[in-house]
């Protein structure tokens, strides 16, 4: 069975960016094309999202300034990996979140 990988980054108001992922277990085997159209239908704009609505780690940097880094994430793919999965929630659960 094949997990999914969910790759996003956080740009702050200087265009720095850090990366991250996280992985799902997928015992439904969603497909990646259609889970992808789906997370895209969900995002702000087609590309961004609020990481606590989506219950995933926060990857903005201590030094976060509210008045011109943004407050928003940036998706960037889903991959199929062998990778153990590192969430709590399956994909389904997390299919869920994003209601």
């Amino acid at each position: 069975m094949a997990n999914i990988q969910f790759n996003y980054l956080y740009r702050d108001g200087g265009n720095y960016k850090k990366y991250g992922s996280v992985v799902f277990a997928n015992p439904g085997y969603v497909g990646i094309q259609e889970l992808a159209a789906l997370i895209q239908s969900k995002l702000i704009d087609q590309t961004w999202f609020y990481h606590h609505h989506w219950h995933l780690p926060d990857l903005r940097p201590p030094t976060f300034d509210t008045t011109i880094d943004p407050t928003w994430h940036e998706f960037e793919n889903v991959a199929c990996t062998s990778q153990p999965a590192d969430m709590a929630v399956t994909l389904a659960g997390f299919l869920a979140l994003l209601g």
